[in-house]
């Protein structure tokens, strides 16, 4: 029987990915009507699923922290080539574009996907236990990137508004990737240790905890079914953009709202991962998920749309307003908070949540 339903699962995580491409390539660019939106949605909630079948698979041959590595860099790869392609659209929307998806990320991943995963691990277990040492130098980076990035901007005087001048973009640029690669150098070279799930009395748990490690083989077919599948995911959740954009307005909702909207679809994978790794008592994991996510999306977007910025009209508005920066700095401050002890009640995770709520809030209600 169990036999049998691994076989089951197998078949649908690889055919659901490419279902989800032919459906991407036969949409894409077209009106949807109503039918082939739930069509779409139901493929694209595969998509999620498989994409996280296929990373779990990879996670299990690689190990940790390798494999939430894989996922949080192949989603925001694609997330930004996402991106790019909207901005070279054009529009006056797309001025502000990277800078919206990219908070959103932050404030998804460091709120929402933290808050879930510790408030889950600290209801089954009793407390959610984690590495200080590593998920604090994670935040640390993340907190740099994003003041450098998204908060100088609005205060810098070499151009008028919240922009940077050339000079300025470059330098943000390369400081992300430099602090981007330095963070991955630490987790998965030097102190790798700091990254991996630890035991209630603080030891670290280095072996992998399930027998049978996937072939080589079948690890690079779940590679290559994760990126089809991660493609699957962004692209159809931008075919159904529109159906989203059209109730936002209807209901009188901020456009960025649908930023928000999509970001939460494309950031899916990993927060569903990351509440299984919550369930297992595995929350160092879940913290490299949500943490990893937001420095790959701010440490690869902004290098991506300075070097597309030399080709595309318009301004490039990175700096955020006065709301978001108080946001941005009380997550900060509560993060830290957390990370000390090295472990978390359900209290530090209504905390995180009650922030992301309050951000969703301002979204729709600024």
């Amino acid at each position: 029987m169990i036999v049998r339903l691994r076989s089951l699962v197998t078949r649908w995580t690889a055919a659901v990915p490419v279902m989800a491409i032919v459906l991407l390539v036969l949409t894409w660019g077209r009106d949807l009507p109503g039918a082939l939106v739930a069509l779409v949605t139901a493929v694209l909630a595969g998509s999620v699923l498989a994409a996280v079948h296929h990373a779990e698979v990879i996670a299990h041959r690689v190990g940790e922290p390798f494999g939430s590595l894989v996922l949080a860099v192949a989603v925001t790869i694609i997330e930004v080539a996402l991106i790019v392609t909207l901005m070279a659209d054009g529009g006056a929307k797309s001025a502000t574009l990277a800078r919206d998806t990219v908070f959103a990320a932050v404030m998804i991943t460091c709120n929402g996907i933290v808050g879930l995963s510790l408030l889950v691990a600290s209801l089954r277990h009793g407390l959610a236990v984690f590495n200080a040492e590593g998920t604090g130098a994670a935040l640390a980076t993340v907190a740099t990137l994003a003041t450098l990035s998204l908060v100088l901007p609005t205060f810098t005087t070499s151009r008028p508004g919240p922009e940077f001048s050339t000079t300025q973009l470059t330098f943000a640029a390369l400081s992300s990737l430099v602090l981007y690669g330095m963070f991955v150098a630490t987790q998965t070279v030097r102190h790798r240790d700091y990254f991996l799930p630890v035991t209630r009395q603080g030891e670290v748990i280095a072996a992998a905890e399930h027998a049978g490690l996937p072939s080589a083989r079948t690890a690079m077919t779940s590679l290559g079914l994760l990126g089809l599948a991660l493609v699957g995911v962004v692209g159809l959740a931008k075919g159904v953009s529109p159906t989203i954009e059209s109730g936002v307005e209807a209901a009188g909702m901020p456009h960025a709202v649908v930023g928000v909207i999509i970001a939460l679809l494309v950031l899916l994978p990993e927060t569903i991962a990351a509440l299984r790794s919550a369930r297992r008592d595995r929350v160092q994991t879940s913290l490299n998920l949500a943490l990893g996510s937001a420095m790959a999306s701010i440490g690869l977007t902004i290098p991506a749309v300075a070097v597309a910025s030399i080709w595309l009209s318009g301004p490039l508005v990175l700096g955020l307003g006065s709301t978001h920066m108080v946001l941005l700095a009380l997550t900060v401050v509560v993060s830290s908070l957390t990370v000390v002890p090295g472990r978390a009640t359900p209290l530090q995770g209504g905390v995180h949540l009650v922030l992301f709520a309050a951000y969703l809030e301002l979204a729709i209600n600024p």
